[in-house]
């Protein structure tokens, strides 16, 4: 082969190289404006092409009656593909409403993007994705579109929220029963979601919030926790912590007012720990019922020590502490049991340790090991500082003196049902432990009954014809910046038994930092705590001794609310609770727009009108 004819030979091999990397190229441009012409026609989250995606359902929360506390419903992400938008000054002002965020904001939103897609809104509701809607179909919104999802409501918005929880922008499990219980509300298994039913009673749960609400109103407090026990089985029947939140609008709260401080939060209790600390003094025969100290207005062991009393109480023995809630008493009577002891019969009732009733994180409480103790520690420990506890713990060590001596664990989880109503798993208190004698706990209900006569400590606490054991608190807090007890902060409280004589409910208040006309528990909680055992009595039907009782065969006929069907016609709403309408909302043939709290009044279309599929049906509530 000549010299011509080689180079001949290589510009062929070159051409046809250079021709195969012109057609990968022109491939590869082509597909990547093709992409870009699918992306055009249908953004990420369009609604045009969007469809949910095939998620199985996450269980609902109920409570002990069955009432629905969180379910699974369809939402939508509310997106923006800003090539398309026409007008962003008309879009921010039409938008601005329906999604409660400034025009102004909207608009730094979207302007502010370094893509040309994003979120605006994620989980927004029903009533917003009609709105939304409607506004498109007006050849409004250019640009916005709604991918559907799967979300979570709550009907019931602030009740026991800090109990339930919420959950995030994937519907996966964040805070409360809905985190600690995930994976049975959502198993990764194919299997639809379980059911878990709470031992909260909604109407009490609605009591106590509605009084605790009214009492921090009016003693100006920081914050409130109210909880009503059965000391019988450790049921919460309802734990109201204030300030709340609404589970559905997870962006508008706090961090502090999600938190379940009834579980997590630890704090000083006050002389509300003298009920436990005297009754392990007796029932360790450390003290008798006749036992007697000096009360000269303090307590004192040589120059170093003084504890202040809140008076001058003289000749007191161990119900006179109860009833007069007297500080040098308590410190005084400390002094005959030893320190190990001590410390230990104050385990036996759970402080220092996790209830397991509680939000994920609960605490322990703070109660330090005996040899970081200083001197005056047993003595300020006898009368309720020195040591931190939870709200959960407190009610955990009052059921043993409600129980003759026996200590029941509390519980907010009774069972678990799957999605075709068959009970998969029930919770149970752990075994039941004897603690003290039944004669000390009889003994110390009798002082706490005595504590609401005309001269005690809890005498604002007492409720008519019935017997009631009281005990209050005022416990200064400690600040972490002077590392001393503060002068104007405090932490007032009162627990209650009611009977007294055969306890079936445990009352607790806890008013953080009141500052209106007076700080003290006897002053601010008591009055709170007869209102809450007023409202229960009657509610629970717990009987009044003075009352006239009325025997019954012990059977009643409680006519059921029919379950509500959609055949070819619109039904009468006319009456029906919010809470029945919640099933409704799980349908994708109808749009349901809930007004207004309380029962249907009205409604459009009227009842009879021929029903479509996809039409929208209004109720109105009060």
């Amino acid at each position: 082969m000549n010299h011509s004819t080689m180079i001949k030979t290589d510009q062929k091999q070159i051409k046809r190289r250079f021709l195969v990397i012109v057609l990968i190229l022109g491939g590869v441009a082509f597909y990547v404006l093709l992409r870009y012409f699918v992306a055009m026609l249908n953004p990420p989250g369009a609604t045009i092409f969007a469809a949910p995606k095939e998620t199985l359902e996450r269980g609902a929360i109920l409570d002990r009656n069955g009432r629905i506390l969180a379910l699974q419903t369809r939402m939508g992400n509310i997106s923006v593909w800003r090539p398309d938008i026409k007008n962003i000054e008309e879009l921010a002002a039409d938008l601005s409403p329906l999604l409660e965020i400034s025009a102004g904001e909207i608009r730094r939103i979207i302007e502010g993007s370094s893509s040309d897609f994003l979120y605006l809104k994620k989980q927004a509701d029903q009533s917003v994705i009609q709105r939304i809607q409607s506004l498109r179909s007006q050849g409004k919104l250019a640009g916005i579109s709604i991918e559907p999802v799967l979300g979570r409501i709550y009907p019931e918005k602030n009740l026991a929220a800090q109990i339930i929880g919420f959950t995030g922008s994937n519907n996966e499990g964040l805070a409360g029963i809905e985190y600690s219980f995930d994976s049975e509300l959502a198993p990764r298994d194919g299997r639809n979601g379980n059911q878990i039913v709470l031992t909260i009673d909604t109407n009490i749960q609605y009591i106590l919030e509605d009084i605790a609400a009214r009492s921090m109103e009016q003693n100006k407090a920081e914050a409130v926790m109210l909880l009503a026990m059965d000391p019988r089985n450790g049921d919460i029947l309802g734990s109201a912590i204030l300030p709340g939140f609404d589970p559905n609008n997870i962006s508008a709260s706090t961090e502090i007012a999600r938190m379940d401080r009834t579980a997590i939060w630890a704090y000083e209790p006050g002389s509300t720990f003298k009920v436990f600390s005297i009754a392990a003094l007796m029932d360790s025969n450390a003290i008798e019922p006749d036992t007697h100290f000096i009360c000269n207005g303090e307590y004192t062991r040589g120059d170093r020590i003084t504890i202040k009393c809140m008076g001058i109480h003289g000749n007191v023995n161990a119900e006179d502490i109860i009833v007069f809630s007297c500080n040098a008493g308590a410190a005084y009577a400390s002094e005959r049991m030893g320190t190990t002891a001590f410390a230990a019969a104050l385990e036996d009732y759970g402080f220092g340790s996790r209830t397991g009733a509680g939000a994920p994180g609960e605490t322990p409480g703070l109660f330090r090991p005996i040899n970081q103790w200083s001197e005056r520690s047993k003595p300020t420990i006898a009368m309720g500082q020195e040591i931190s506890v939870s709200a959960l713990q407190m009610l955990k060590a009052t059921t043993a003196i409600a129980n003759d001596g026996v200590l029941i664990h509390p519980r907010t989880v009774s069972r678990i049902v799957s999605d075709d109503g068959k009970t998969i798993r029930e919770f149970r208190a752990a075994e039941p432990r004897r603690i003290l004698s039944e004669e000390t706990a009889r003994k110390m209900r009798r002082y706490m009954e005595a504590g609401t006569e005309d001269l005690g400590i809890g005498r604002f606490a007492r409720v008519r014809d019935i017997a009631i054991g009281v005990k209050t608190g005022t416990a200064q807090m400690y600040d972490p910046r002077t590392r001393t007890y503060s002068a104007t902060d405090y932490i007032a409280s009162c627990i209650a038994l009611l009977p007294a004589e055969n306890p079936s409910l445990i009352l607790y208040m806890v008013m953080i930092k009141p500052m209106g006309n007076y700080y003290f528990g006897s002053r601010t909680a008591a009055p709170a705590i007869r209102e809450t055992a007023e409202a229960l009595i009657d509610y629970l039907g717990i009987p009044r001794g003075r009352n006239p009782q009325v025997t019954h065969p012990g059977e009643i006929t409680i006519p059921v609310e029919e379950a509500l069907t959609i055949g070819n016609t619109v039904p009468d709403f006319s009456g029906r609770a919010k809470r029945s309408l919640a099933p409704l909302l799980l349908r994708d043939d109808l749009i349901l727009d809930i007004r207004g709290e309380g029962w249907v009044i009205r409604q459009n279309p009227v009842p009879g009108t021929p029903f479509r599929p996809g039409m929208t049906i209004i109720l109105e509530l009060e």
